[in-house]
């Protein structure tokens, strides 16, 4: 009997699909069809498989009979023409744990987790052939100074870490210096490389990524102890991950890959937790045999939009601060210093590549910020509300405003936010405005309903209009933020970049489209000129990512949805550099931390054992 595809809720690509498999494979039963489309849902839904198992004997919908058993369903799928096992090359691979994948997700996670497990197994040794050891010694205390009885540098780690490796996972949350602990990285690398010249590579998976790294390491290489010739060799260019590959015009492919390598000899990703795994499995096709990578980012924040959770699989099942005999054995050669109780011993190669910096420099004890995200980390929704309700902090503030209330507070709050830029327009220049409209954003969980960014956007712009601050007698207006939606290669032009509509001098006060691109250039557009955009006083927690706000005030819906998870949570706290503010009644708060983003993949087992070997 076939499928009733129709009444199953699937949508027509997902119907698509199954129908292609049951005429490829010349079987059109319905645990085959039902197989494919779900396959095809998950996916698209960021998982990077079907785990068959979680379906089975459920239903997929209210309509229609519950998922086979997982027995019989293998037993079908295994049989079936277009299903192959890992090695295979067919459009469906399932493999001994019963998931289910796309054959090119398949193909990215396998090439992705053989790529990490070879580059671990590099044991290291002397960092560079012809360095002294003293010298080494010297150049890290000079860079990571001792601090009297302030524990484990945990940033001298990873330097060493990173020396050793051609492969290191630099995790921290925001504040932990992870961009200052590369930098000075990078420092240590071309001194030791001497008089050899070192490529290195900055990128980030977003414009807005980019632009903050680049301007974080020109800020941190200036202070470095450093020669000026090693000084000018720090790069300061940053670009997106698509662009360091080279895209190419309508097609997922890149210009570089393994047959055209890239020419680095070392690439340093930023935010390495938006990468999906297509794009990271894509990146080190195209690196070169010797290339070192380090992948920075906060393994707890939220997962790429797209496919997988890769850092979360790379970090998950490492139990922390667990290293190799040898590894440790020369962090304490190299330091001088005891890292017993710090470093625990008998830890594999691949956690041998990872560092976990744990002192934050910008949320001190007495910061609620720091205390209220690490509560939300543990997943300890009591002690998110006890610390909230205290209000025993300056930094962090909760309330659950209604009806008047809730517009009352939502005029004060963007009003008091907003007027700094909007007041700038007629008398400062580019620069300075887009640094005080950075001073304050809104943050949702949705995009659409009466807690959406576009329910709360049009609110901000009635009540600054209300204020007098904004006059938008058309869809442009001077003071419009606007984020790009979809790229534009042609203008360089890309998702997730903002601008704001000012009044240009060079055109005779017409309004024109101001962006400040990665190497903070302004460069100017004719509003319709622009790509797809939105309005954006208020942006979702996902397109945050990557950036930071000096205050944030978070908004959350009235009811439970799947989308509220610990990590969303988390993301919005931290994307707040001094003050946050968080909207929404207890129950969703309480519901959001107890709830973790889960993706079905088989990297993690691939990586960290009991995984089938490929």
């Amino acid at each position: 009997m076939e499928l009733d595809l129709e009444g199953r809720g699937f949508s027509p690509l997902e119907r698509h699909f199954a129908r292609f498999i049951a005429k490829l494979s010349g079987d059109a039963r319905q645990e085959v069809a039902l197989a494919a489309a779900l396959v095809s849902r998950s996916t698209g839904e960021g998982n990077i498989c079907l785990d068959l198992k979680a379906y089975a004997r459920r239903p997929v919908s209210d309509v229609g009979d519950p998922c086979p058993s997982f027995d019989a369903w293998l037993d079908i799928l295994r049989k079936n023409k277009a299903v192959g096992r890992p090695g295979d090359y067919q459009p469906l691979i399932m493999d001994e744990k019963g998931r289910l994948y796309l054959y090119r997700y398949w193909d990215y996670e396998r090439k992705l987790s053989e790529f990490i497990l070879e580059k671990a197994k590099n044991q290291g040794g002397t960092p560079w052939p012809g360095e002294t050891r003293s010298r080494l010694q010297d150049r890290l205390n000079l860079l990571f100074p001792r601090e009297a009885a302030a524990g484990p540098d945990w940033q001298k780690l990873a330097a060493l870490i990173s020396l050793r490796k051609p492969f290191t996972v630099i995790s921290g949350s925001p504040g932990t210096g992870k961009t200052t602990t590369v930098t000075k990285i990078m420092a240590l690398l071309l001194e030791l490389a001497a008089p050899q010249r070192l490529s290195i590579a900055l990128t980030a998976p977003t414009g807005k990524a980019a632009v903050r790294l680049q301007e974080a390491v020109k800020k941190t290489k200036a202070l470095l102890p450093c020669t000026e010739a090693v000084r000018e060799a720090i790069p300061e260019r940053a670009v997106t991950l698509h662009r360091l590959l080279g895209n190419l015009p309508r097609s997922s492919d890149f210009r570089h890959h393994r047959e055209n390598p890239l020419t680095f000899d070392v690439v340093i990703v930023d935010e390495a937790s938006m990468v999906d795994l297509s794009l990271l499995a894509k990146l080190v096709d195209a690196l070169p045999a010797k290339a070192k990578l380090i992948l920075l980012g906060d393994k707890d924040q939220l997962t790429s939009v797209e496919a997988g959770a890769v850092l979360g699989d790379i970090c998950g099942a490492a139990s922390p601060d667990v290293f190799s005999g040898p590894c440790i054995a020369e962090v304490e050669l190299l330091t001088g210093e005891s890292w017993a109780g710090a470093l625990l011993p008998g830890g594999s190669d691949l956690q041998s590549c990872l560092v976990q910096l744990k002192k934050n420099y910008r949320f001190g004890a007495a910061s609620g910020l720091g205390q209220v995200s690490a509560a939300v980390n543990r997943g300890d929704g009591a002690a998110v509300l006890s610390l909230l309700k205290a209000e025993a902090f300056g930094d962090v503030r909760w309330q659950a405003p209604q009806g008047a209330g809730f517009l009352a507070a939502l005029k004060s709050r963007v009003v008091e936010g907003c007027r700094p830029y909007l007041q700038a327009l007629t008398r400062g220049e580019p620069g300075e405005i887009f640094a005080l409209f950075e001073g304050f954003r809104i943050l949702c969980a949705l995009r659409q309903g009466p807690w959406g960014v576009g329910a709360i956007n049009a609110l901000a712009e009635r009540l600054l209009a209300e204020a007098g601050l904004i006059a938008p007698r058309g869809r442009w207006y001077s003071g419009r933020p606007i984020m790009i939606t979809k790229n534009d290669y042609r203008q360089r032009l890309f998702n997730g970049d903002v601008g704001i509509v000012m009044p240009d001098p060079a055109a005779g006060g017409e309004l024109r489209v101001f962006f400040r691109d990665a190497a903070g250039e302004i460069r100017t557009f004719l509003p319709l000129r622009l790509p797809e955009h939105e309005t954006v006083y208020a942006m979702t927690v996902h397109k945050s990512q990557g950036s930071e706000f000096d205050r944030v005030l978070l908004i959350l819906p009235d009811r439970d949805v799947p989308l509220l998870t610990r990590e969303l949570i988390y993301t919005g706290l931290t994307r707040a550099r001094h003050d946050l503010e968080i909207w929404c009644p207890e129950s969703i708060l309480r519901a959001a931390v107890d709830r973790r983003i889960t993706r079905a993949s088989g990297l993690a087992e691939a990586l960290w054992g009991g995984g089938e070997r490929r």
